[in-house]
């Protein structure tokens, strides 16, 4: 019984190491690629056995470009895109040669399944034919005052700052309090002499 032990203990720690090496080629680093565009916010989720380096999308060329460094001759990605952000037809590039990577979809991503070899730098560019798919692009409006907010809120009839108005109110909020504590003195005072 101790010998078939014995040799259990040593195939684990003989076959862990070999099994291991094996799987180091494939073991997934996950990335989620945050991207603003036009009023919307998208996450690109890349699992793959290399790093990114860094990302740019380009919303005019409908274009996202990866960059990333491998030291692995043999690379394996998974990315997952929003169809809202890119659709339809998808062309891939590959340190500017087309790329054929295994492409699937459904009503809300695109799941997409990039092989291959070279270890070094790479990027990796995806060009679209549609951007915000059945999306409303949100223009923000920048240094514009809100229609509930204009000069006539500030400015009495004649053009003056309405601030003597509002230090008006601040003058009969203070008397009525006085007068609010002294008739209170004032009844506690009268109850206690007639107690």
């Amino acid at each position: 019984m101790k010998s078939i032990l014995v040799i259990l203990v040593i195939l684990f720690f003989v076959l862990t190491p070999a099994h291991a090496q094996l799987l180091s080629d494939t073991t997934g680093l996950i990335n989620r690629l945050e991207i603003q565009t036009s009023g919307h916010t998208f996450e690109i989720k890349l699992t793959s056995n290399f790093d990114v380096d860094d990302f740019i999308f380009d919303k005019s060329q409908k274009q996202l470009s990866l960059y990333f460094e491998s030291s692995l001759e043999n690379n394996l990605g998974e990315i997952i895109i929003p169809k809202t952000l890119l659709s339809g037809d998808l062309t891939f590039y590959l340190n500017d040669k087309e790329f054929f990577p295994k492409i699937r979809t459904n009503e809300i991503i695109h799941f997409i399944t990039l092989e291959f070899s070279g270890s070094g730098t790479n990027v990796v560019k995806i060009f679209a034919t549609e951007y915000l798919s059945g999306l409303d692009e949100i223009i923000p409006i920048e240094d514009e005052i809100p229609d509930a907010f204009n000069d006539a809120d500030f400015l009495s009839s004649d053009g003056q700052s309405t601030d003597m108005a509002s230090n008006d109110y601040l003058i009969w909020l203070i008397v009525g309090g006085i007068v609010v504590i002294i008739a209170v003195f004032a009844v506690t005072k009268f109850l206690k002499n007639k107690n």
